[in-house]
C-alpha cells in the first residue's frame, strides 16, 4: 500500500481544505518575508478559510490566525494536501 502526495498549489485549494506549506520559494520577496514573519514556512499546516470572489484574495489559518494573501500570490505556493 502506498500513499500518494498530492502536491497542488495554494490558490487551486477550496474552502475547508487543509495543506502542508511545501515552498514558498515562488512567492514574491515581500509576501515570503511577511509570511516566515508570521510563523507560516515551509512544513506549517494551513486551512483555507475564504476564497474571495471574482479574484480577491484568499484568507488562511495557520497557528492560530488568520491571513489573507492575493490569488497570484498564492498561486506560486506550493502544498501538499493533507
Amino acid at each position: 500500500m502506498t500513499i500518494e502526495k498530492v502536491m497542488a498549489m495554494l490558490g487551486e485549494m477550496k474552502k475547508g481544505e487543509k495543506a502542508l506549506i511545501k515552498s514558498i520559494s515562488g512567492a514574491d520577496r515581500f509576501v515570503r518575508r511577511r509570511l516566515l514573519d508570521l510563523g507560516i514556512a515551509e512544513g506549517a499546516e494551513v486551512c483555507i478559510k475564504c476564497v474571495l470572489p471574482f479574484g480577491g484574495p484568499v484568507m488562511l489559518e495557520s497557528c492560530g490566525q488568520c491571513v489573507g494573501i492575493r490569488r497570484r500570490e498564492a498561486f506560486r505556493i506550493e502544498v501538499e494536501r493533507v
